[in-house]
């Protein structure tokens, strides 16, 4: 049964409106009821008792804000009345009582069918990169592009050219303006694809970017680890790799950082230095060559059943809303929580969404230098951010705020859930592989593309991404499984979503129930289900450029 307001944790002061609520709206609160002394819109939250100015607001049992002004009984807190406000912490942590792993005696001999590499993970999909090593090849990485992507049979864009072509003839049959914007146009159409001769390669993914030159040698040398954790990636067979020859992020440079992820690196690696093979044609024609032979090599790998403990999630959330702390993100914390349970990993990161609980996440560390590691990395970026004039405070977008995440704090301590609650075994700095099972900290950017596309630099085969507003985000190599946080996201969307989890907020499932329900969607997306945003062809990738440019 859907209820009209939510507690999150039982020592908080506020409610979540869980549907539009009028002036007047008797709502439960400890045994009792109050009323609303104004309309208070579905996703935002109402102070029942009141606040004095200055008084802490607690949501999911942590300080998320104070009231800036006085605020009614049963009135709505907005921007105008609340700012952000969190509690220090203490980065040598507290004993916590041993982590209660949840029951998965029912997952326990399931498996996956995957493509196992000769380092011994195990791919979800089977992809040959593309690279440039620096943005003066992206447009040789667009040639490439365009000479193999629709012959091979991965042209996946839909074509809308029928609609163009229909508004020309209303435009010479001397059709007004009114008419031209009142046309029905017809859908677009599929571009009709070609049979695959690698039918057991997902497609050739180019990874254009625009660093690996101009900028400071760290930030060269962080997108060779960046670039060298895809090509070592178990979603990826081979890779080429286009270099101009000069630039900063050099060859040399890039296998060093394989060799740090994968010292016996045995996959097919072509790179290609155009300043010494001359002219483009040349260098065109080499690329095309070896680039398909690699994908002769890369057709020879099969799917084969591999334990769920192989499974490396990425937990991200984008265009959250007021209910993807209650519905989708925990959810995600269950499976987590299953998953880690069952021996695999899994990744938190966007450490601008973890300001707020600190402390629970330095009490979760399974030894100090890991909780001493994440505090540091917190003030680092935190202090980094404030100097530029800005601060973790800022990072609510507009959508956020508009559909009620009024603070970074309660949007943080929202996000965190998806995490669950299993210990923290290691911390890891962009952009580090994980080589630890259980649940890693990655420092990433709140900017989801940016994080995503770290997280699967540090080894995710999967990503879980709530989203409350609807973004059609996805990675070039890993399934980016969409969840939505609310059902009528799910109905107005249902192209880019894979998976809605407002069936919590709709009181027809538990969190557990909706979190067993995408372990299992899991499964069947990492044995080869296509999700929205491999469909739509959607493969965003932003490398986190963290110095200056020189």
């Amino acid at each position: 049964m859907k209820h009209q307001v939510a507690r999150i944790h039982p020592a908080d002061n506020v409610l979540v409106a869980l549907v539009d609520l009028p002036v007047g709206t008797e709502v439960p609160w400890e045994g009792g009821y109050v009323t609303t002394a104004e309309a208070i819109p579905a996703k935002h939250k109402l102070a029942p008792l009141g606040l004095s100015p200055g008084e802490p607001v607690t949501m999911y049992g942590v300080l998320v804000g104070k009231a800036k002004e006085a605020i009614r009984p049963g009135g709505r807190l907005t921007t105008a009345n609340m700012q952000h406000a969190t509690n220090s912490y203490d980065e040598h942590g507290h004993q916590r009582a041993a982590w209660q792993a949840p029951d998965v005696s029912a997952w326990q001999d399931r498996t996956f069918l995957g493509y196992h590499r000769a380092d011994g993970r195990v791919g979800t999909a089977n992809y040959w990169l593309v690279i440039p090593l620096v943005f003066c090849e992206n447009r040789n990485i667009q040639v490439l592009k365009d000479a193999l992507i629709t012959d091979l049979g991965y042209e996946r864009r839909k074509n809308y050219q029928p609609e163009t072509r229909k508004l020309l003839s209303l435009l010479q049959a001397g059709k007004s303006v009114g008419e031209i914007l009142s046309a029905d146009l017809a859908a677009g159409e599929d571009v009709a694809q070609s049979s695959r001769p690698f039918p057991n390669v997902d497609g050739i993914r180019f990874l254009s970017h625009e660093g690996g030159c101009g900028g400071i040698r760290q930030d060269a040398q962080t997108l060779c680890g960046l670039l060298a954790g895809y090509i070592t990636h178990p979603n990826v067979a081979g890779a080429t790799v286009l270099s101009l020859g000069c630039q900063n992020a050099q060859a040399s440079m890039l296998q060093e950082e394989i060799a740090k992820r994968d010292p016996n690196f045995s996959k097919p690696l072509y790179i290609l230095d155009q300043q010494k093979l001359g002219t483009e044609e040349n260098l065109i024609s080499t690329a095309l060559r070896q680039t398909f032979a690699g994908l002769m090599i890369a057709n020879q790998a099969r799917r084969e059943p591999a334990p769920l403990k192989a499974l490396n999630i990425g937990l991200e959330c984008g265009g959250s809303d007021g209910f993807s702390g209650i519905s989708a993100n925990p959810a995600l914390g269950h499976v987590s929580d299953m998953l880690v349970a069952l021996g695999g990993s899994v990744i938190l990161a966007e450490f601008p969404e973890l300001c707020g609980v600190e402390q629970e996440l330095v009490d979760r560390s399974v030894e100090p230098a890991v909780a001493e590691r994440f505090s540091s990395l917190m003030k680092a970026y935190g202090d980094s951010a404030v100097a530029v004039g800005s601060g973790f405070d800022m990072n609510p977008s507009p959508g956020n705020i508009r559909d009620g995440l009024i603070t970074d704090a309660m949007k943080s301590a929202g996000a965190a859930r998806k995490g669950g609650s299993s210990p923290v075994v290691a911390v890891l700095d962009y952009p580090e592989p994980v080589t630890k099972p259980g649940l890693n900290l990655l420092c990433t950017p709140g900017n989801d593309v940016e994080s995503t596309t770290a997280e699967v630099g540090s080894g995710a085969n999967i990503v879980l991404f709530t989203t409350g507003l609807g973004t059609p985000t996805g990675n070039p190599i890993a399934p980016v499984i969409k969840v939505a946080s609310n059902t009528a996201l799910a109905k107005r969307m249902p192209d880019i979503i894979d998976v809605n989890t407002g069936t919590v907020i709709d009181g027809e499932e538990t969190i557990e129930q909706a979190g067993e329900r995408i372990l299992d969607y899991v499964i069947r997306v990492a044995s080869g289900e296509e999700v929205a945003a491999v469909r739509h062809d959607q493969t965003d990738f932003i490398p986190w450029k963290r110095g200056v440019s020189l």
